[in-house]
Formats: structure tokens, C-alpha cells, sequence
């Protein structure tokens, strides 16, 4: 099989510029002999900044290709090398065959022209004919939905319409390569969907797709191979699977445990004293991975300094947006001083994916909270799902999979 791209050793630099404005007092904000605003020194600063450092790897003919990584690891940045829209600083990139990219909303749309006009634009800059654009014209207005406002120039479309009609185009222009940026997450269900399934079908025809998405089942439902970023360099390329094991294992926002040897040293009070708290998965993928089939458990000790007091446990999941998505607490026991263990098992298929984290209240005699360890943990639970072509965002705080909906026949016509 031959080498569709050759990436090698390609790297992108920038420099910023930085301008500090230096006031001493208050009139040095005003110049009045100039008529003047903000006559402070100016003090220029500038810095290097390597978008990319010596990336290097060959997608061969027919590959799908994941690119992964966080915001700012340099994905957008390679993606709009290898599409030609930034020359790298260094090394060099031969690509075999045309390429057609969707890197963002209105890429390569004259907004002024109708979206008819754009299909033909966008073809001829693919190096199309015009009997080869026609030929496809009908597939593409039928797959972007757009055909009430065929004729209305696209600088009126929506967000999700330039979406729909840049991806048309093209995937039905037949590229050789076909780079697809996270875009996608701009259309709906219904159009995810077909875009998946579509670029599924355009590897099937022996093409080539490289696919930048966060949406890691989405990546991994599509692709056979991918290329981990981190801050511009290639950390790990091969299976898809490994590339996306190595990418969680390095940048999810993971506390899953905390300990203290001696109460003087823990978080507390002079009644109550944090000893350890540890979340652990209940699969044997290992203790640091979760997905929304885990089922995992909460272990909490804590010194109680009560001669004797009646304590319970008040446990509190926030979302990482603050939203409280669940509370629960147990019945209220009797302890002497000494140390306390609460454990606390969550059910696999009940969370959806998404950032999470946890904090744990101690609380006597049911009504008066004794501490409360804010923010204790904080873990991600990595999306899941099978036996669907769609891999938008599943709405909702929880997924809970044994809530069943039955149906039944109760009349015929």
C-alpha cells in the first residue's frame, strides 16, 4: 500500500509579540501637551511559540486517520499545513492525490455567492470540471438539505447550513484525502449521523480521511489508526486504540486519591480529621480508566474525635460545571474515637461520560455538619456505546441503562 502522506519532520513556528504599557501615576495617562491617551512607555516583548516541533509519520492509501490531543496540542495547526493554508518552518509534506478540507465554518465560501454558485466554486478550486461537479450537484443539495435556499447567498445560512453544505461538498467531490476538522459538532443528530456513515463510506472506496474530533468513541468508531498531540509534539502513533489509551492516561484531570499519615497534618477540625479518600474502578481495565460502564467505589476514613458521637456521611457529585447531579447519604451509626471507613459503590451504566467531581460531608446527629471536604476528587468518565452510528454529545447528567421502555400492540386498524 502507498503512502497517501509523508509528514516529515515538520515543525511551525510563531512569534509573539507582547506590549506592555508602563504608568506611573495616573497623569501619566494622559499626555496633554499631545492631546494624547495612555503616553506611557511602551515596552515591546516577543517570544517563541512552536505550534509544531518535528512531527513525523506516513498515512498510507485507504487509512482513517485519528488526530487527538487537547486544546492548543496543535492539531488545527497541522491540519492547516498539510491542507496548505500555512507553510510549516520546517521539514516537508508530499501529498499524493487531491485533498478537499473542512477545518472550519465557511471554509473556502465566497459569502456573497448563492450556495449553487459555492458548489461549483469549491469544485473548481478541487480541480474539477464542470461536467464532474454536475454529475454530483444533485447528491451534494440532497445530503446538506439545503434546498429552499439553493439560490440565497450563504452569507445568510446558519452556522450548522455552512456545516452541512462545506461537508456535502466535500465528500461527494471525490478527493483522494478528505481532512474533517471538529466541525462536525456544529450539525445535528440526524446529521452527524449520515456524516459518520459517509466517511465510512468514502475510506470503504479506498480514500483517505484524517479525523480530528474530542469526541473519542466518535474517533474510535471510525478510525483504524491515529496520531496523538501534545503541545505540538507527536507523542504516540499506531492503533487507534493505544493512541487513544496513551491520550487518556496523560492528560485526564484525575485526583483519585488523598491520604494523610497523622491527624495533625490532615484537613479538619479538632472533631473530625481526613485520613484518606480513594476512588477505585470496579473493571479490570485499571484503576485509572472509567468509561459510562464502570462501576466504581468511594473509600472515605476519617479520625473521629468524639468520645462518642452519632455520625453519617453526606456525598455530594458535581458536574464539572458545579451542577450537584446527585446527593446521598447513609443512616446514622454510633461511633466511639477512633478511625471510620465509609464506603459508597456507583453502578456501572449510570453516569454519562463527562468531568466530575466529589466532595464529602461528615454530619452528627443527622442535622449538624461536623467537616466538609470540598472538591476531594476529581475524575472523567470517558464515553461508551454500542449498536449506534451517531456520536454526538448524549444529553443528560446520567445514562442509566437498565431503565427499560417497553411497548406493546393495543390495537390494530
Amino acid at each position: 500500500m502507498s503512502a497517501a502522506l509523508k509528514i516529515e519532520n515538520v515543525s511551525k513556528k510563531y512569534i509573539l509579540k507582547h506590549n506592555a504599557q508602563k504608568v506611573n501615576s495616573v497623569r501619566d495617562m494622559f499626555d496633554f501637551s499631545e492631546g494624547g491617551f495612555f503616553s506611557g512607555k511602551q515596552k515591546s516583548t516577543s517570544e517563541t511559540f512552536w505550534a509544531l516541533k518535528d512531527v513525523t509519520f506516513d498515512v498510507q492509501q485507504g487509512d482513517r486517520i485519528g488526530l487527538i490531543g487537547s486544546n492548543g496540542a496543535g492539531k488545527s495547526t497541522l491540519l492547516k499545513v498539510l491542507s496548505r493554508i500555512t507553510e510549516p518552518t520546517h521539514g516537508s509534506i508530499r501529498v499524493r492525490g487531491r485533498m478537499a478540507s473542512l477545518l472550519e465554518v465557511g471554509t473556502g465560501f465566497h459569502p456573497e455567492l448563492t450556495g449553487r454558485e459555492n458548489i461549483f466554486l469549491n469544485g473548481a478550486i478541487l480541480g474539477m470540471k464542470n461536467h464532474e461537479i454536475t454529475k454530483h450537484f444533485d447528491a451534494i443539495v440532497d445530503f446538506a438539505g439545503i434546498e429552499k435556499f439553493l439560490d440565497t447567498p450563504v452569507k445568510r445560512y446558519s452556522s450548522g447550513m455552512y456545516v452541512r453544505l462545506g461537508f456535502a461538498i466535500a465528500a461527494h467531490l471525490e478527493p483522494e484525502i478528505l481532512v474533517v476538522d471538529e466541525v462536525l459538532a456544529v450539525g445535528d443528530a440526524d446529521f452527524q449521523k449520515k456524516s459518520i456513515g459517509k466517511m465510512k463510506d468514502v475510506s470503504r472506496s479506498g480514500r483517505t480521511i484524517i479525523f480530528v474530533s474530542h469526541n473519542l468513541t466518535a474517533v474510535q468508531g471510525l478510525c483504524n489508526n491515529g496520531a496523538y498531540l501534545r503541545n505540538g509534539q507527536l507523542i504516540k502513533f499506531g492503533e487507534m486504540d493505544s493512541v487513544i489509551n496513551e491520550y487518556i492516561k496523560n492528560v485526564a484531570k484525575f485526583q483519585l486519591q488523598q491520604s494523610w499519615d497523622r491527624p495533625e497534618d490532615a484537613p479538619g477540625n479538632d472533631n473530625i480529621r481526613i485520613k484518606s479518600i480513594e476512588l477505585n474502578s470496579m473493571n479490570d481495565l485499571g484503576n485509572k480508566i472509567f468509561d459510562t460502564r464502570t462501576p466504581f467505589k468511594i473509600c472515605f476514613d476519617y479520625w473521629n474525635m468524639y468520645e462518642e458521637a452519632n455520625l453519617n456521611i453526606s456525598l455530594f457529585l458535581y458536574s464539572m460545571a458545579g451542577e450537584c447531579i446527585f446527593n446521598i447519604a447513609n443512616e446514622l451509626q454510633t461511633f466511639k474515637k477512633g478511625i471510620v471507613r465509609s464506603e459508597c459503590l456507583i453502578p456501572g451504566d449510570f453516569l454519562n461520560d463527562g468531568s466530575y467531581y466529589i466532595s464529602v460531608m461528615v454530619v452528627k446527629d443527622g442535622v449538624a455538619p461536623a467537616f466538609f471536604f470540598e472538591d476531594a476528587l476529581v475524575f472523567d468518565i470517558q464515553d461508551f456505546r454500542e449498536g449506534t452510528d451517531w456520536y454526538g454529545k448524549w444529553p443528560g447528567a446520567v445514562r442509566p441503562k437498565n431503565l427499560i421502555i417497553k411497548s406493546s400492540q393495543l390495537e390494530l386498524e
